[in-house]
């Protein structure tokens, strides 16, 4: 390939510019030898003409192929030169916005100075585990790569981060050593992590400051060691330090700031802590307002002290020791204002004594005040002979004092470092480490001193380091592959170390200066002159005998001498630091001692060298002037030490650079850039890899990417290689430019674009024909369409004529007759108007003279009426004046005679006689009353005597019954001396029943009605809510279509967010279960490790140990106490009110709980209400079905009598267990066995008690069957028909009436209440039978009675309720209807969200009410369940008995012997166990089980099983086995998933089993919401005494436990396999195409890191998990909701790395995702999962993929992927955009104007800032009820398991 062929037309160049250094240019005329330019057109399209020099023979540099643009490694350009590397990294970063790229082995860093959203912790994990260059450059593959070859190779790494100030290099070392905390966290949770990161603001503090190139430039170099144990986790770190900048503490340049500890201090002096130092404002000091401005735009000094604070205090730092550091700090600043006074006539110097400044500093640091005003002005000179004290200059005092500030605060400075290295320190032995170094890179001022040179001289070192591992590297490529090594020339820059640091150099020469009494800095610069003048590196300047120049392998650098000396001795008097060690401060004093020995030996990792690491800065010795070591050979000693150590490590280089010296995000100065580039290395890298072969091609991509330049006879053969070269042969002539290796082909630079080129001729001759050919066909057809339009248009052309044609004469022939019409009707209406006139002015004449007439007939008329009526008036008026005279004369003369007469009266008032008359009435009823009270005597009197002779009656007849009575006994010999008792008492009762019927019926009857009238008001007032509802929703509706797109959205969307704060609500509380579940993993691992500390022995932990300590916080509460609320509440308040707030678990326990009891108590009164009807129906039909009465009656008596002793015997029973336990805890109360036996024996006690109801209720039961079957045999047998007295018929009133169980029962009770408090009632066949039948009847009376009243008090209450809810309503609704008329005035945005406010505010107003309803119902449900355990019972064993007794006994059997007989049961679903085999059972089923032993039998057989034990000690009542029981399957459960954490198959077992327990817990807890589809045989078995909903609540969190296990199992499998299987993987062969490879991409696939997966692969492995759960019996809608979350974690893992990788955003890339996706989306719809939202899950990854294949140009295009993309973000798609890169050159990158009018549409959206999806998010798991068909009795146990111990029951 000749020059010829490459300077050809079109091909685009390189020529300098003196602005933009570098332009490229298209050549317009090809060139030949000879010429003398090149005709070129620059980028304006103006003409250039580029003069060429023939006899250097040097042609411009020809420009890259578009394809090679952007590349992520500058090494696979295939020109690799300065313009291509400056081009390559201006583009990406001002056009992509990339700040990193990869050169080589070196990572270029670009400050971008802005924020970028790709440091999240989201960005670590995508990069941890990555190859380095399957990813986009960035400072987390570097420390990826460091971090794996550090666990591979098990060598110690380094990461070298250089450049210049401002360019990024802390915050590129803090982000590395971020990814170390982060990957490599540290196990032991001793915060090392934090720590390590903790230390960066303390340094940051004491060692950056403010330049006039960054804000926060370090001044001073450091290397940070991050040590690891065998397992990689972070143990410990240490730091050494290079070169602080003490300079900076005295002085600053203009617009510079001096350290920021000083202006944080200043800032936050205000401080009551801080009152003592005597601070002021920054500007009052002169140490640190030198520069200028004393402030940071954009930095809160106050708020990083507090961050610097927090620093120390974290790293352990005390804080006496933390004010003591800013006490030292203060005391220098108040140093620099010392008011040094010269006095007159000589050059001595003073300092007065009564210097503020000069007390402030002596008082912070504790020293003599006088004696340090004395030694700042003098000097000691020690001689042989004697000491003098001399005075000192004005020039000597202030150069005096400045050092001892800078030594104070080096002193300090290194201090502090040793602190932060002791709290890094670790006592684990270190495996291998991971440096970090962080220094100052080549550094060229105007003004250069020795900070500079010492700075330029590291970084010589440092650089000549670099190229030897590049040239290394290069060399080991070469013998790997076979490849003939060639000597490159690469540049060496030991000369110029040896200028320095080598014997008689220029340290050297410097140290000798400063040991001569009187040397200058003028004298070290002339002895350079005389030495090293003839050095090819070293030179004088023209103009200047104080200063020199070297040539430093990036760039010139002169260097003024003035300052070298003193800056190099550092000198600080003895008599300074001796008052500074006499200290009161102990820490001020012990700065200032001699250190005693070197920091501890830092280990290193195996396989390598052994190097001692110290402390950079050694050990400070004190002389009698000055110290001995000087600054620079304390410098190069820790230089050398650097060196050793980085030369034992394997380096990684990140090289900084500064884009602009203003600041500017993303602004890009060339010039600038280059100065960098070839300062840091960057182009000596591209230099050295252009020299030998940089391009290297696999001979896979190879032949994919060049196949088409191939012949089909050489594509058949099967040997690749051979393919390859013979193709090369032929295309490249000259065998010099490339080289075969062992799997690599090597290229020379400039190949890889020949044969681009090669490869895009091809294409476009192949484009052409097919343009061609396509063109052709097009026209083709365009002229078939036309033809075919054209006769067609003619055809209908001619139609159009014919029938307008047609139309015209249909017209024509229509106007004539409507002419003919029209005219006519034209002279009908003329003559119509002409008559209509006449008859009109006819009718008007006629009416006129009719109306004349008629007026005046009326006028007459009304004369007449008004003459009647004046008439009438006037006589009327005479008559009314005479009537009124008449009556006032009759007025006058009756007055007259009344006054008469009222004399009279009054004259015989006065009179005797008058009180005579009134007297003769009061006699009258004297008398009267008189024979009142005589009758009412007589009556007395008589009723006195009926009732003597009732009483007599009375009596004789009660000696008759009794006479009966025992004639009755006595011919019944015994058997039913009873019967006649109790039929009496029958009869009594029944008459006081019927009469407490009569009343409850009268009372009921007015409740009804009270209640049917609340009612009809309730329904009205509903009707009246339904119609004020109605005219809301008319009124929202109306509102809704005022803007009706608008609100439907923001209800769309309200909905929606509500949906996500429920789901994240969700998701906090399962996230707090799975940190509760790793501090209880914790807590296990430290109780091992306890266990172990202890007893080195095998120990066995109980069995019995509960669980549930450590699930709650509160003391686990009895199952027999949960049912009670009360009992619940009065517990919260017995642990305490604190302990109970925070107990979340006691809380929803409760909340869930009045759910519960809401369910129960609707559920029990319907079944009492159904037991009431069967008991009826079963009484009638025993009335039918009585027959064998006397053998009936017998044997219901002796068991009555048998149980009745029984009853005895368990009271006696109690009574000596009560007072045994009285006496053993009287006497033992203080010890705790006898706690425990006391606790044991109330236990016992309580089962006792429990006991002695139940027989309570059986004797009840007894005895009203004997008295219903005493009744039916009196009715049968008609015994008292020959009683006279009793009618036959009435002998047994209401003896038909149904008597009510429960009345009877509580007549009963009240009897045996009375029987108790009376004394010696004896027995009901005994003498007083008929009190104790008075006594139980008026306690039944009583009874009732106070029945009625509680309920017509409730019925009061609920009436009141009711008008108080009836009142609220209409309050209500005068509110609604005040809030929607205000509403009406609003906007609509402000009247939907008013019209929210209120619905939330309505919503939890009735949640409130409704949670008071529950607390109120509580109360009686535990009285419910009671009654209707009672009513069970009652039922049960009457129906027990009726089958009992045998149908045919005789009366001769009377005599029998009693037996209670038991009927075989068949098994009902229970089994037993004994308390010593419950380890056995654990053990056999679930700690050694395994899920294969169960394979074939019933799924989750383990749970059924464990169910059915827990029924048993439900039906045992054992309230301790049922908490043993649970307790250790919850444990044995938690001890299996701990064993096998990284099972799938087990996990998922267990989760099926913990699943189906907890729906069993649920289906058969007896609630009726869990009952809705269970058979009756399922309600049978029923827990009966437990209420285990805390156990479920347990449960629960154990099922969301082993669901994010098994999530993170089945993640940890599939992710390794993502990537490659959907992202990478061919699925269509042929479509993508292979890009040039770089120095990361070839080195990282090599072929043993090669580790692919096809979709196939995933499929597979996701069938295996679907038979898994399938097989196990796991709930459809859990393994929904289990490929719900690894859909995502597919869909995030991959989106992440599209979102890292440029290489697979191609159009091709794009269409094979969206293909594999289509299979991912076809194996969801064959295994039926589409219901499950997992496809929902790919929707960002199908988008993402949609927008790889969307056109890219228009403004169009921009609407449509912006409509499209909605499912991401705006930075996503952004960042897809920069990412995209075509495969071929045919194809178009995206413009930056598209992307800028993308960014412009996109920005009404509200993204989040984050770049990556957190693809370790859990979505919150919900375990829905789901009942088994499968009863307990038809579950077999198989022999397998080992289970013979367990008994059906």
């Amino acid at each position: 390939m000749s020059t010829v062929q490459l300077y050809t037309k079109y091909t685009r160049v390189w020529i300098p510019d003196p602005d933009e250094v570098w332009r490229s240019a298209e050549i317009v005329k090809d060139y030949k030898e000879g010429d003398k330019s090149l005709q070129l057109k620059l980028e304006d399209e103006t003409l250039y003409e580029y003069r060429l020099d023939l006899q250097g023979n040097e042609l411009p540099l020809l420009c890259n192929p578009d394809i090679l643009v952007r590349e992520n490694d500058l090494t696979a350009l295939s020109y690799l030169h300065e313009p291509a590397v400056l081009h390559n990294l201006k583009v990406r970063f001002l056009e992509s916005n990339f700040v990193y790229t990869y050169c080589g082995i070196v990572l270029v860093a670009i400050n971008p100075y802005e924020e970028l959203p790709i440091y999240e912790e989201d960005a670590i994990y995508a990069y941890s585990g990555q190859n380095m260059g399957d990813m986009d450059p960035h400072i987390f593959a570097v420390a990826e790569e460091a971090y794996k070859q550090m666990a591979r190779d098990e060598k110690n790494q380094s990461i070298i981060v250089s450049g210049e100030s401002g360019a990024g290099k802390t915050v590129s070392a803090k982000y590395a050593m971020r990814f170390f905390t982060t990957v490599g966290g540290s196990a032991s949770k001793t915060n090392i992590e934090a720590k390590v990161l903790a230390s960066n603001p303390i340094m940051e503090a004491i060692g950056n400051a403010r330049t006039t190139r960054n804000d926060n430039s370090s001044r001073f170099g450091k290397y940070i060691e991050i040590g690891f144990d065998k397992r990689y986790h972070i143990i410990g770190a240490n730091m050494r330090t290079y070169l602080l900048e003490k300079s900076r503490v005295v002085f600053q340049a203009e617009h510079e700031r001096n350290y920021h500890i000083f202006y944080q201090l200043c800032a936050s002096s205000s401080l009551p802590e801080f009152k003592d130092l005597g601070l002021t404002c920054a500007e009052d000091f002169f140490y640190i307002s030198q520069g200028g401005d004393t402030s940071i735009s954009g930095v809160d000094d106050a708020d990083d002290f507090e961050k610097t604070r927090h620093a120390f205090t974290l790293l352990g730092v005390k804080e006496s020791h933390q004010m003591t550091i800013f006490r030292i700090i203060a005391a220098i600043l108040h140093l620099g204002n010392l008011e040094i006074q010269v006095e007159r006539g000589s050059e001595a110097c003073s300092l007065s004594s009564e210097d503020e400044h000069l007390k402030n500093f002596c008082g912070l640091l504790g020293v003599e005040l006088s004696q340090m005003q004395h030694w700042l002005c003098n000097r000691k000179l020690v001689t042989t002979a004697e000491t003098y004290v001399k005075n000192m200059s004005l020039h000597q005092v202030v150069n005096a004092r400045n050092a001892l500030a800078k030594h104070i605060y080096a002193q300090l400075f290194n201090w502090i470092v040793q602190h932060i290295n002791k709290a890094l320190h670790t006592t684990v032995k270190q495996h291998s480490f991971i440096g970090v170094l962080d220094i100052y890179g080549f550094e060229t001022f105007e003004v250069n001193s020795f900070e500079q040179f010492c700075i330029n001289y590291a970084n010589e070192k440092l650089q000549q380091q670099f190229n030897l591992h590049v040239f290394k590297l290069e060399q080991e490529e070469y013998m790997k592959e076979g490849i003939p090594w060639t000597l490159i020339d690469f540049y060496d820059n030991q000369p110029c170390i040896d200028l320095i640091e080598a014997k008689l150099g220029i340290l050297d020469l410097l140290d000798e200066e400063c040991k001569v009494p009187r040397g200058t800095d003028q004298n070290w610069a002339q002895k350079l002159y005389d030495r090293h003048g003839s050095s090819q590196h070293f030179q004088k300047p023209r103009m200047s005998n104080t200063s020199f120049i070297i040539l430093h392998f990036a760039d010139k650098v002169e260097y003024q001498s003035e300052g070298f000396l003193e800056k190099n001795r550092d000198t600080v008097y003895e008599e300074q630091i001796s008052i500074l060690k006499a200290s009161k401060y102990p820490m001020v004093a012990d700065l200032f001692h001699e250190e005693k020995g070197a920091v501890p030996v830092t280990p290193v990792g195996k396989g390598t060298s052994k190097i001692s690491v110290r402390s950079a800065r050694p050990a400070i010795k004190a002389a009698n002037k000055e110290h001995k070591k000087t600054v620079g050979h304390q410098f190069r000693n820790s230089l050398h030490l650097l060196m050793e150590t980085l030369n034992a490590t394997t380096p990684h280089y990140v090289r900084c650079i500064k884009p602009n010296d203003e600041k500017l995000p993303f602004k890009f100065d060339p010039k600038r850039a280059v100065q960098q580039l070839r300062a840091c290395g960057v182009l000596e890298t591209v230099r050295i890899s252009a020299a030998g072969f940089p391009s290297r091609w696999s001979y896979h991509d190879f032949l994919k990417r060049y196949r088409v330049l191939m012949k089909k006879t050489d594509l058949a053969k099967n040997d690749k290689k051979q393919i390859c070269k013979t193709l090369l042969e032929d295309l490249i002539k000259d065998p010099d430019k490339f080289q075969f290796g062992h799997t690599k082909i090597f290229f020379r630079a400039g190949q890889v674009a020949y044969l681009e080129k090669l490869r895009a001729d091809k294409f476009r001759a192949a484009i052409i024909m097919i343009e061609k050919t396509v063109r052709g066909w097009l026209q083709r057809v365009k002229y078939q369409r036309l033809r075919q339009a054209t006769v067609v248009l003619q055809r209908y052309t001619r139609g159009h004529l014919a029938r307008r044609l047609a139309e015209h004469l249909r017209r024509t022939r229509a106007a004539i007759i409507l002419q003919k019409q029209f005219r006519m009707l034209r002279i009908r209406r003329a003559f119509q108007r002409v008559r209509n006139s006449t008859i009109t002015i006819q009718a008007f004449a006629r009416g006129m003279f009719a109306r004349r007439t008629y007026h005046q007939i009326l006028a007459e008329h009304k004369a007449t009426i008004l003459q009647k009526y004046a008439r009438g008036w006037l006589a009327r008026t005479r008559f009314h004046r005479v009537q009124a005279a008449t009556i006032v004369l009759q007025c006058y003369y009756r007055r007259m005679k009344a006054r008469q007469q009222l004399k009279a009266l009054r004259i015989e008032a006065r009179s005797a006689q008058h009180l005579k008359k009134l007297n003769v009435g009061m006699e009258n009823k004297v008398v009267q009353l008189q024979r009142k009270i005589d009758e009412q005597n007589k009556e007395y009197r008589l009723l006195n005597e009926q009732l003597s002779t009732l009483t007599s009656a009375h009596s004789s007849e009660v000696e008759k019954l009794k006479k009966e009575l025992l004639q009755y006994q006595q011919s019944q010999r015994g058997d039913g001396n009873q019967l006649l008792s109790l039929q009496e008492e029958m009869e009594h009762l029944r008459l006081e029943l019927e009469r407490a019927h009569g009343e409850r019926k009268v009372v009921e009857d007015s409740y009804m009605q009270e209640k049917d009238l609340l009612r009809k008001r309730i329904s009205d007032l509903e009707e009246e809510n339904a119609l004020l509802k109605q005219e809301k929703e008319e009124l929202n509706s109306r509102i809704l279509c005022q803007s009706e797109d608008e609100f439907a959205r923001n209800a769309v969307e309200e909905n929606i967010q509500m949906k996500k704060e429920l789901e994240e609500e969700r998701s906090r509380y399962q996230n707090l279960v799975k940190e509760y579940s790793s501090l209880e993993q914790r807590y296990d691992n430290l109780r091992d490790e306890m266990t172990i500390i202890k007893a080195p022995g095998h120990r066995r932990n109980p069995s019995n140990q509960s669980s549930l300590e450590s699930d709650s916080n509160n003391p686990s509460i009895s199952s027999s106490d949960i049912g009670d609320t009360e009992d619940v509440i009065q517990q919260v308040e017995e642990i305490g009110m604190e302990k109970a707030a925070m107990d979340m678990t006691l809380f929803l326990k409760l909340q869930k709980r009045v759910r519960e009891l809401e369910l129960a108590r609707k559920k029990l009164q319907t079944q009492l209400e159904k037991k009431e009807q069967e008991s009826k129906k079963s009484q009638v039909i025993e009335t039918n079905t009585m027959t064998s009465e006397q053998e009936d009656f017998a044997y219901n008596s002796l068991k009555r009598q048998e149980l009745e002793s029984e009853n005895k015997k368990l009271k006696n029973e109690l009574n000596e267990l009560r007072k045994a336990i009285a006496d053993r805890a009287t006497q033992n109360n203080s010890s705790n066995d006898v706690q425990d036996s006391y606790n044991l024996l109330l236990n016992h006690l309580k089962a006792a008690n429990e006991e002695l109801e139940v027989r309570k209720e059986e004797v009840l039961i007894l005895r009203s069957q004997i008295m219903k079957a005493a009744q039916q045999k009196e009715m049968g047998k008609n015994m008292l028909k020959e009683r006279e007295s009793i009618p036959s018929n009435a002998s047994w009133p209401n003896s038909d009436r149904h008597v009510d169980q429960e009345d009877a029962i509580e007549a009963y009770q009240g009897m045996c209440e009375t029987n108790r408090k009376t004394e010696d009632w004896g027995y009901l066949n005994e003498d007083g039978e008929l009190g104790l039948a008075y006594q139980g009847l008026k306690q039944v009376a009583r009874l009732l009675e106070a029945q009625l009243q509680d309920q017509r008090r409730k019925y009061e209450e609920e009436m009141e309720g009711l008008r108080n809810q009836l009142d609220a309503m209409q309050e209500e609704l005068q509110k609604q209807q005040q809030a929607s008329l205000q509403t009406l005035q609003l906007s609509p945005e402000v009247q939907v969200e008013l019209g929210l406010q209120q619905e939330i505010t309505r919503l939890t107003n009735e949640n409130l009410d409704l949670k008071e309803l529950v607390e109120k119902l509580e109360k009686n449900e535990k009285k419910l369940k009671k009654q209707l355990k009672i009513y069970m019972k009652k039922v049960q064993d009457f129906e027990a008995s009726q089958t009992t007794l045998p149908a045919d006994r005789r009366p001769h059997d009377s005599n029998m012997q009693v037996a209670v007989q038991r009927k075989e049961k068949d098994f009902q679903g229970m089994l037993e166990y004994y308390k010593e085999d419950e380890p056995l059972l654990i053990r056999n089923l679930i700690t050694d089980l395994k899920p294969q032993a169960v394979s074939a039998t019933v799924p989750c057989l383990p749970a059924y099983i464990l169910f059915m034990c827990l029924r048993h000690a439900d039906y045992i009542n054992d309230d301790q086995k049922v908490h043993s029981l649970l307790t250790s399957t919850i444990n044995g459960i938690k001890k299996v998933l701990k064993k096998h954490h990284d099972d799938f198959e087990m996990t998922s077992f267990w989760l099926a089993n913990v699943c189906r327990l907890l729906h069993c817990l649920k289906q058969y807890s007896g609630d009726e919401g869990f009952m809705t589809q269970n058979t009756p045989k399922q309600n049978e078995h029923c827990l009966k005494n437990f209420d285990l909903t805390e156990y479920r609540q347990v449960l629960s969190h154990l099922s969301i436990q082993i669901y994010q296990q098994l999530i993170n199992i089945a993640q940890g499998i599939l992710q390794p396999m993502t990537v490659s299987a959907v992202l990478e993987n061919e699925s269509i062969q042929g479509l993508s195409g292979v890009q040039p490879m770089g120095y990361r991409k070839y080195i990282s696939n090599s072929p043993e890191a090669d580790t692919s997966y096809s979709l196939d692969n995933m499929i597979r492995q996701l069938n295996t998990f679907h038979s898994i759960m399938c097989d196990q019996g796991l709930d459809p809608e859990i393994v929904q909701q289990v490929f719900k979350q690894i859909f995502y974690m597919i869909n995030a893992v991959t989106l992440n790395n599209l979102l890292l990788r440029k290489d697979v955003c191609s159009w091709s890339t794009g269409m094979q995702l969206r293909f594999n996706i289509s299979q991912l989306e076809e194996w969801l719809h064959g295994k039926n999962l589409q219901q499950s939202g997992a496809a929902q899950t790919l929707v960002p990854l199908i988008q993402a993929a949609q927008l790889l294949q969307l056109k890219k140009k228009t403004s169009e295009d921009a609407e449509a992927i912006c409509s499209l993309c909605t499912s991401l973000t705006t930075q996503q798609i952004v960042k897809i955009l920069n990412l995209y890169t075509p495969v071929n050159e045919f194809e178009e990158r995206v413009t930056v104007a598209f992307i800028r009018n993308i960014q412009m549409h996109l920005q009404e959206r509200n993204d989040p800032p984050q770049l990556l999806l957190d693809f370790k998010h859990v979505f919150p798991v919900s375990f829905p009820f789901n009942p088994s068909s499968i009863t307990m009795d038809s579950i077999h146990l198989p022999a397998s398991l080992n289970l013979d111990f367990l008994n059906k029951v």
